[in-house]
């Protein structure tokens, strides 16, 4: 067999790869097409003089507006991302219990607000708290609660999904020497199970963390909220400039935390051996070794 054969398909021929050559040329064109196309249009609208990309050359737009955004924004993803990870091992494990009676009711509250929308369940919480703890500011609590909620469901499963995939005859040999369940779970399928779920995990953090942005409706002072309000009504014409800069800091932050997931994942596969292979989250396709969220 040639020796660029995958498993998956055989090595293309020369009129496959000159058809496939072909094919990758005129997708460039179009692509550049479709950008130049979208920069004639801004630049005929004036998108790029720089009287309206002049606030983000002064320090004053980055202090008082951007920075602090921004900070808001990592608090309510940092919340989110700690009380998420302890939602799903409590549930995640509850529901891998020998008890009916655990397992069900955590499979239920799982199976639940999966299911909700997450704009749907933080405007729940964002209405349902005044009534319940009276007058105040519960963005942040309505927008944390609702993230924890919705991922904290998803990484339930993504636990459950890690232990079981752990080969059966770790935890046999395990109750074999006289390890009690919760010793099995905590000495041997736990570490396991971690460096398969890892992939699975950071990919819902980095969705977690552009679920954020859902706080601007309801009025969470965050980046998206400084950047599409704030901004442009401080400076006019600058709405367009301030969508390019806050999506280039949002993609700036979920590159940072794929690259130190990366960085964890690699560091725990060289000092724990694991015979689990990495755990999908729902809504993710895996790619080899690698996983990619799909919103």
């Amino acid at each position: 067999m040639n020796g660029q054969a995958s498993v998956l398909f055989d090595a293309p021929g020369p009129r496959a790869r000159l058809r496939n050559n072909i094919l990758t040329l005129l997708a460039a064109i179009a692509v550049a097409a479709v950008l130049y196309v979208i920069y004639a249009r801004f630049a005929e609208k004036g998108q790029f003089d720089g009287q309206i990309w002049k606030p983000f050359a002064d320090p004053f737009t980055w202090t008082e507006y951007i920075i602090p955004g921004l900070l808001g924004t990592l608090k309510a993803a940092g919340l989110g991302a700690v009380f998420a990870l302890i939602f799903g091992a409590v549930f995640g494990l509850a529901r891998l219990s020998d008890h009916r009676w655990i397992r069900v009711p955590a499979g239920a509250v799982v199976e639940t607000f999966r299911a909700i929308p997450l704009l749907l369940l933080i405007f729940f919480l964002f209405y349902l708290a005044p009534s319940v703890l009276g007058g105040g500011d519960y963005t942040l609590i309505a927008l944390v609660a609702g993230l924890t909620l919705y991922n904290g469901s998803v990484l339930a499963e993504v636990v459950r999904a890690g232990v079981r995939a752990v080969p059966r005859g770790q935890s046999e040999a395990a109750y074999a020497i006289g390890l009690r369940k919760n010793q099995v779970m905590r000495l041997v399928l736990l570490p396991q199970a971690v460096t398969a779920m890892m992939p699975a995990i950071v990919s819902q953090l980095v969705v977690l963390l552009k679920d954020t942005a859902l706080g601007y409706i309801i009025a969470y002072v965050d980046l998206l909220n400084y950047g599409f309000k704030i901004i442009p009504a401080v400076n006019f014409g600058s709405l367009i400039p301030a969508a390019i800069v806050i999506g280039v800091i949002y993609v700036g932050l979920n590159m940072v935390l794929s690259a130190l997931a990366t960085w964890l994942e690699k560091r725990s596969r060289r000092s724990r051996k694991t015979t689990a292979g990495p755990i999908v989250p729902p809504g993710a396709v895996a790619v080899g070794d690698t996983v990619a969220a799909v919103d």
